[in-house]
């Protein structure tokens, strides 16, 4: 995917009647360089009353963003910081996503500690109202700040807390992956999310909740791009759990040889 970079420092395309349906600006805020010479940034996009974009992990359908940093400038890596979406429902559809605003923070690592890092990006991602379309903004940040930005420092505080918690699960083959169930504290727990840290082409359905005694039951099936039965390793499980109260994280699960209520 070719870049092309532009100066502007809110909204690429510049000019309003090219954005795509439903998005007020799209932009890379400036961020600021941390004590260890990282760059924090974030990508803030606005959106029109009633429309969504997507979390990472999307559920069943949507489209999660995707990044391209081939044109910025001594940077290494990139890591995000995503806060706890919300479960949209519409009809029997659940989606996980943000409504309205979504600042996602981001660290980004220099190649090279001593020079600063240039921040430019491809970004695709599917924004929705009523149908879905894909947006497409290329998208160049400022300079960075000399302080942290309260708006990002907002959002990484909405981050899901860590639960320090290995749950029990089971695992079994199915046609065209396999399906794994983890027995979770019981508490007040709208969605649970999983994921395959490091293993993005993997599709992962939304979990189905069942009560199991003291505790709740989520299923869901991994299915990789082969379409076949895989070796899912659990050590790089990562599970959030939305409800009323917020939202968590635990990651890893402890690993059954028998069916749980077998």
């Amino acid at each position: 995917m070719s870049l092309t970079l532009c100066t502007a420092l809110t909204v690429l395309p510049a000019a309003a009647e090219q954005l795509p349906p439903g998005v007020v600006s799209a932009r890379l805020l400036p961020g600021w360089t941390d004590g260890d010479g990282n760059r924090v940034s974030a990508l803030e996009l606005r959106l029109e009353p009633g429309w969504k974009t997507y979390w990472r992990n999307p559920g069943d359908s949507g489209l999660p963003p995707s990044f391209d940093w081939r044109e910025s400038e001594n940077l290494a890596e990139v890591a995000f910081h995503w806060p706890a979406p919300e479960a949209i429902r519409s009809g029997g559809e659940l989606t996980l996503g943000y409504h309205d605003l979504l600042v996602l923070p981001f660290t980004a690592k220099p190649a090279d500690p001593g020079r600063p890092v240039e921040l430019a990006a491809g970004i695709d991602l599917g924004v929705c109202e009523k149908i879905c379309v894909p947006a497409h903004f290329d998208l160049q940040a400022p300079a960075a700040g000399e302080r942290p930005d309260p708006v990002i420092e907002t959002a990484l505080s909405r981050m899901p807390e860590p639960l320090p918690a290995t749950p029990a699960c089971t695992r079994r083959e199915i046609e065209d992956g396999i399906q794994l169930s983890v027995l979770l504290p019981r508490q007040e727990v709208d969605v649970a999310a999983m994921e395959l840290d490091g293993h993005p082409d993997i599709w992962v359905s939304t979990a189905t909740l069942e009560a199991e005694g003291q505790d709740i039951r989520a299923t869901a099936d991994f299915v990789p791009p082969s379409g076949e039965p895989f070796d899912l390793d659990v050590d790089n499980l990562r599970i959030t759990l939305i409800g009323t109260d917020g939202a968590v994280e635990m990651r890893g699960c402890d690993l059954q040889t028998a069916a749980f209520g077998g």
